[in-house]
């Protein structure tokens, strides 16, 4: 039952012998609101190879940055890839928990990681020069930071910066982009995929000063994204409407979420959270036990133990449809 990553839903319908369209999918923190597509592939011109200059222009548009300040990747974690390889650092800082390819990717690269704890620490005191991975916001528990005084520190301390806001476009905060033009050894990650719904369209951006960026795409393929994942992000960022009314719908079904939870007799404390997905500690039963039992109900949910600072006492869970929700506050509400 426990997966190194949310959204496996295949290998749970297969385990529970069930279809997959029956499955509840609750670990996998994508956006259950869809944006208005617009568009018939049948009609795509995919002779000739891609050109991303209307994909970059509004992508740039989307978050107010010159086009020159941006590369684009087959998903954000190919960023993260190239990133620490082309960095070619030995130390990273990782304020834990976090993302577990960010791991991943040090060890590959030959990183030797410094662990912060950021619900204990997380103004311990960086070393110099070294690689600074902040998610922001936060995940498994979605927390948004401040981190004015936290750049200070890390500029003071000439390190370069890698913030993820993969989930910023749930929230009404502001991004660091005011930074880009400040200090030249920062990098900003945005998944494209995460708000607009689609895991399977693998568009992520990194964005940078244009000398970094330079430097980048020096390095990289002609062609990384297909015209169909390219067609497609650029309808969604079309809809007009959709920022709104997935923003609200969120909130009000969060707010949802987190009263199940608050009801939950085994719950031991819902952590804040400003996105689309929340953290919960239990007791009373470990995560794996629960798996199991919202199995019965056809539920995956995501077991936290993989992540750094965590164990088996806590669990993801990703705000979905009202009519998912009552399901899963039905089926918690039988576990003995």
């Amino acid at each position: 039952m426990q997966q190194p990553h949310g959204g496996n839903i295949v290998a749970f319908a297969k385990e529970i012998e069930c279809d997959v369209s029956e499955v509840i999918d609750l670990s996998s923190n994508i956006n259950f609101v869809k944006p208005k597509i617009e568009l018939d592939f049948n009609s795509l011109n995919i002779s000739s190879y891609p050109n991303y200059n209307k994909l970059e222009s509004a992508i740039a548009k989307l978050y107010d940055i010159d086009i020159r300040e941006l590369e684009l990747f087959n998903g954000a974690t190919t960023a993260i890839y190239t990133l620490f390889r082309e960095l070619r650092l030995r130390e990273c800082v990782l304020y834990a928990p976090c993302y577990g390819e960010y791991e991943k990717s040090a060890k590959v690269n030959g990183y030797t990681i410094h662990y912060i704890n950021r619900f204990e620490n997380i103004y311990k005191s960086v070393p110099k020069h070294t690689l600074i991975i902040f998610v922001n916001p936060s995940t498994p528990d979605g927390n948004f930071y401040n981190i004015e005084r936290l750049m200070q520190h890390w500029i003071e301390q000439e390190c370069t910066i890698l913030i993820d806001e993969s989930f910023l476009d749930f929230t009404h905060y502001e991004s660091v982009t005011n930074y880009l033009k400040k200090y030249n050894k920062l990098y900003i990650l945005k998944s494209m995929t995460k708000f607009y719904g689609s895991a399977g369209i693998r568009i992520g951006a990194l964005l940078s000063c244009k000398k970094n960026i330079q430097a980048i795409q020096s390095k990289e393929p002609l062609w990384k994204i297909s015209e169909f994942d390219s067609h497609y992000l650029q309808s969604s960022l079309k809809d007009t409407t959709f920022k709104k009314r997935s923003k609200k719908e969120n909130i009000d079904n969060k707010e949802f979420l987190i009263t199940i939870f608050q009801q939950f007799k085994y719950t031991e404390h819902v952590y804040p959270s400003s996105v689309n997905f929340i953290l919960v500690k239990v007791h009373g039963i470990d995560a794996v036990s629960l798996q199991k039992a919202l199995s019965n109900f056809k539920i995956l949910i995501r077991n936290c133990a993989n992540f750094y600072h965590l164990d088996n006492k806590y669990i993801r869970i990703a705000v979905k449809s009202r009519s998912n929700l009552y399901i899963l506050k039905k089926a918690l509400l039988s576990i003995e």
